[in-house]
């Protein structure tokens, strides 16, 4: 015969304080996951370089542009400055170069030389609400400064069919030196 069905469940054992998890063996589990974790971190940092960007060279790119129109090119920067990206792209409207720096207070910096008519270049990359607070002038070249999107200042200067941009979101001297650097 089989013992009569009761509404109540069977008794769950207990753990005793011995057997159970107290907040001493979590922090322990944790610093065994924290430790490793932080000294591959250390290791990527300091001996891998891992926070510093990775660089190109732009010479490629700025072949093919010169094929399309004279190429400014920086000569004379510092080590400080270094290229992270570089594109050439011919479009329906004309031709750009496209060259991002990280200056050396490791801010982005992007060069910008196009055959795009600048009436529809300039808006486009500064921005619609783009408004002309000075110049600036190199041996070479006098250059209009602008503001740009938010915390953007743009340096451009135009010459012929070509149109060159400076947009970056540093100190405008930064911007200066990389415009009295083209040649």
């Amino acid at each position: 015969m089989e013992p009569p069905a009761t509404d109540t469940p069977p008794a769950q054992p207990r753990l005793t304080k011995r057997e159970g998890r107290s907040p001493r063996d979590m922090a322990l589990s944790l610093l065994v996951l924290i430790v490793p974790i932080a000294l591959m971190l250390t290791f990527y940092r300091v001996v891998l370089s891992g926070d510093e960007p990775l660089t190109v060279d732009p010479a490629s790119s700025i072949e093919l542009a010169s094929r399309e129109f004279t190429v400014l090119v920086p000569a004379g920067l510092s080590a400080d400055w270094r290229v992270t990206t570089a594109n050439f792209k011919r479009e329906s409207g004309g031709a750009t170069l496209r060259i991002g720096y990280v200056d050396p207070d490791d801010s982005p910096v992007q060069l910008v030389e196009s055959t795009t008519p600048a009436e529809s270049l300039v808006p486009a990359e500064v921005g619609k609400d783009g408004k002309r607070t000075g110049a600036y002038r190199t041996d070479a070249r006098s250059w209009m400064v602008y503001s740009g999107r938010p915390e953007e200042t743009v340096l451009i200067y135009t010459e012929g069919k070509r149109t060159v941009l400076i947009i970056g979101k540093t100190d405008q001297k930064n911007l200066e030196i990389l415009a009295s650097a083209l040649k």
